[in-house]
């Protein structure tokens, strides 16, 4: 399995820290989580039922009516490759590994492309996989640029798949609202913006006869009562995500500024996580593990990836922590 951000349990082992005196910056995870209500008994003692209300919620949140919920888009990424013949796969490098992974994995030729390289790429190419915005480097791609390289693709059974993990806090270049085009399929959450991760939630928006080709795949029940429940909620509440996106904001600026003053200028970023990139990476993020401090260490190309923080206190740890590291290498 690939290595990914939030494995606290390895961290603490490692490092012989406790867990609760970690501090989790790896995620991408938004750490003022929406938790606005009880879940009810009935969530845990029943079989889910599709017909609760969770997908008229993402309907209304997504404002268009072809959505699958799923456990997670994880679940999504690992289904998607297996509805189609194989044949070739661009996959922007770096962004979330799992997608070459699993195309691969399904007999897929995958060819890593820069986002420099996708214009001239796509006429050779059976699918295009983008993160938008990017994860790590956070670089963003327009919709009017989307829907262009989807129209290409598309004039020769093409598709486009746009994993928007990290659109919620700013979907300005979301292209949901197109996706019943033959071909146009998008992955969302409420992992990272809404911060449930552990809910496992997600949603596929794409043509109705290809989310029920993928729903038959995933067969019945795959998402908890009590997370259907609590995304369904989260996903009505309008006051919150507008207050939240205003936050997040702040909060990203506030990131930014703390890095640049300590030297380590992020390269790009969204509202959610900031991307350092650096051949110093792997001692930034030794350095911070030895005080309990996780970030997301990446290898090619290497850089750390930043998420945000909750409460003062741990700003003021991570500040302490960056200083500390700016004064012993200068």
């Amino acid at each position: 399995m690939l290595e990914h951000g939030g494995n606290l349990r390895r961290a603490a082992q490692r490092y012989g820290i406790a867990l609760e005196q970690w501090l989790d910056v790896s995620t991408g995870v938004n750490p003022m989580s929406w938790c606005g209500i009880d879940v009810p008994r009935s969530a845990w003692t029943r079989l889910p039922e599709d017909d609760d209300g969770l997908l008229e919620a993402a309907q209304r949140y997504f404002g268009v009516p072809h959505v699958l919920p799923v456990a997670g888009s994880q679940a999504a990424i690992m289904h998607l490759p297996r509805l189609r013949a194989p044949g070739t796969v661009g996959v922007l490098v770096p962004s979330y590994a799992e997608h070459a992974l699993r195309w691969r994995e399904a007999g897929h030729v995958v060819a890593p492309l820069g986002l420099a390289d996708c214009p001239s790429a796509i006429d050779s190419l059976d699918v295009l996989v983008l993160v938008n915005p990017n994860n790590p480097t956070g670089e963003r791609m327009t919709r009017d640029q989307l829907l262009e390289w989807h129209a290409r693709l598309a004039a020769h059974g093409g598709w486009l798949i746009v994993d928007e993990a990290f659109a919620d806090a700013d979907p300005s270049d979301s292209i949901v609202a197109c996706t019943a085009r033959e071909g146009l399929i998008a992955l969302r959450s409420v992992g990272k913006f809404f911060g449930l991760a552990g809910a496992r939630v997600g949603f596929v928006l794409a043509a109705q006869e290809f989310l029920d080709a993928l729903g038959e795949r995933l067969g019945p029940w795959t998402i908890a009562g009590p997370a259907r429940f609590v995304a369904q909620h989260a996903l009505a509440d309008q006051p919150w995500q507008i207050a939240m996106r205003a936050r997040l904001d702040a909060q990203c600026a506030r990131l930014s500024s703390l890095l640049r003053r300590c030297g380590l200028a992020p390269a790009g970023g969204c509202s959610l996580f900031q991307w350092v990139p650096t051949t110093a990476a792997a001692a930034i993020h030794e350095t911070l593990a030895r005080t309990g401090i996780l970030t997301r260490l990446f290898d090619a190309p290497s850089g750390v990836r930043f998420g945000l923080l909750g409460h003062d206190a741990e700003w003021e740890r991570l500040e302490h922590a960056l200083v500390a590291y700016r004064n012993l290498r200068s």
